[in-house]
């Protein structure tokens, strides 16, 4: 389960960082420890975003993004996590089917009523 990705991110990115162990008091101490450098975080990629939204899996199909990164992260952050909306249109299938049935026999005994 991961937090929802938000459209503001490329203006700050501070809240799709990845934390890769850094350890806050050697880098107070000394910022350019180069141990500790290795473990800085760091953004998401647009392309980790797009896969988080479940645009790709990886070893797919790679989509080009033909946008810069901070529209990318506005775009990705706007849109809808495609398998939940995959998954929510199929529990809807039969629903919609049966208001279409009911539709239809309502306009059927309609016209013979008159």
């Amino acid at each position: 389960m991961a937090r929802t990705l938000s459209a503001r991110y490329y203006k700050d990115g501070a809240e799709i960082l990845i934390d890769r162990g850094w350890d806050m008091a050697k880098g107070e101490a000394n910022f350019d420890d180069i141990g500790n450098q290795q473990h800085r975080p760091r953004r998401l990629t647009p392309r980790e975003c797009a896969r988080l939204m479940g645009f790709e899996a990886p070893q797919t199909y790679q989509f080009r993004i033909p946008v810069s990164d901070t529209q990318a992260y506005r775009q990705f952050g706007n849109s809808v996590v495609v398998p939940v909306f995959a998954a929510v249109a199929k529990l809807l299938e039969a629903k919609i089917h049966q208001a279409v049935a009911l539709r239809q026999r309502e306009a059927v005994d309609g016209g013979r009523s008159r």
